[in-house]
């Protein structure tokens, strides 16, 4: 599903963990009124550990706080950790718990990551509280401002307020959140957008995705850790390399939390390399970050490019329509080309039968996964 653009937002780029997680902290301590977050990724450990910590220290202020997991990325959590946030009074929901009675519904999994403070600060992308996100991995984040924060809200109340989510806290309290956002007027002001999806039943992101890529006209740079595209996406991509777009993905490298995602997707490389799509693989660590630049259009958040995310994940992406935050992730991107290895087609072609078994193996595994539903 498809958000309305609205003008008078501020957003303000934080790549890597050394800036939005200190952000994202230093909103929740001086949160007043309200604290919504989701997260798919939870684990016992140092960052979860000062998380809770502040979580709880608000609460105290007499904050309310509405924390929503996904049953299975939360796995990692342990009892005392979950028990503790219940103790101090913060609401804790768990999206889709695990069930041996409904194995099919258990691929569905809520991947949003979403803070917003007080109704008036947002911040989306792919972070978790893990303690890789600290430094292991590569990952990209952003600050919200203004009009938007309505529309992650209401997509926070949604998944709060479903049948799907269990656990201690009321379904209807989210409801007497209240919004402060205002607008952003002058310079600063930016255009934006919430787009959500919901597995293969709403394909908002991804359709919204494959209408830049058949309209860009300089460029179109992806970033995704995991990319499996489907056979349409593909034919977009090629087609845009054709008529004259710089198209570029930059794509997690050697270092890969699933290699076999990374060796499922590698089977397309050849194809898209051969259309003049060139391809980025990041090489310092792993890259987790997920977001796209078409000329001037900007979309980030939790989104990857498998079939995961586009078949049976709940996810949600902020677009940005504006050519100063265009510039900086421009920037972003061009600093990563520089830490990443070019795949050329002379080379691709010359790797080795053991890699080209890999592909086969992993690609035949993909295309039986996507038969699921």
């Amino acid at each position: 599903m498809l958000g309305m653009w609205r003008s008078g937002n501020r957003f303000t780029l934080l790549p890597e963990g050394a800036r939005f997680l200190p952000s994202m902290l230093e909103a929740v301590e001086s949160a007043r009124h309200s604290i919504l977050l989701e997260l798919y990724l939870a684990e016992s450990g140092h960052l979860s550990r000062v998380l809770i910590d502040a979580l709880c220290g608000a609460r105290r202020r007499g904050v309310t706080v509405l924390v929503l997991l996904d049953g299975f990325g939360s796995l990692g959590l342990e009892e005392a950790d979950r028990q503790r946030m219940i103790e101090a009074d913060i609401q804790l929901r768990i999206y889709n718990p695990l069930s041996w009675w409904r194995l099919g519904r258990n691929l569905t999994r809520d991947h949003r990551k979403l803070l917003v403070v007080d109704g008036e600060v947002g911040f989306t992308g792919g972070f978790g509280a893990v303690d890789v996100f600290a430094e292991a991995w590569s990952e990209v984040a952003m600050r919200i401002e203004g009009p938007c924060i309505s529309d992650w809200v209401r997509l926070f109340a949604r998944v709060w307020d479903s049948a799907a989510s269990r656990g201690h806290g009321s379904r209807l309290e989210v409801r007497s959140i209240n919004v402060r956002a205002c607008r952003v007027e002058g310079y600063l002001s930016m255009r934006g957008r919430v787009v959500w999806g919901h597995g293969f039943r709403y394909q908002a992101i991804r359709h919204s995705l494959q209408h830049q890529a058949s309209s860009s006209r300089k460029r179109l740079w992806i970033c995704t850790p995991y990319f499996v595209p489907t056979f349409s996406m593909r034919r977009r991509l090629k087609r845009a390399a054709r008529r004259g777009v710089d198209v570029r993905l930059l794509i997690a490298g050697q270092h890969h939390d699933h290699p076999g995602v990374r060796s499922a997707g590698q089977r397309f490389y050849a194809g898209l390399l051969k259309a003049g799509v060139r391809i980025h693989e990041f090489q310092p660590r792993f890259l987790h970050a997920k977001f796209s630049l078409a000329d001037d259009w900007v979309t980030l958040g939790s989104c990857n490019f498998d079939h995961w995310s586009l078949q049976w994940n709940l996810e949600a992406n902020q677009e940005v329509q504006d050519h100063r935050f265009a510039a900086d992730v421009a920037t972003l991107f061009e600093h990563h080309f520089a830490h990443s290895v070019e795949i050329t087609q002379a080379a691709w072609q010359r790797r080795p039968l053991m890699q080209r078994c890999r592909e086969w193996g992993y690609g035949t595994l993909d295309s039986l996964v996507t038969r699921l539903r």
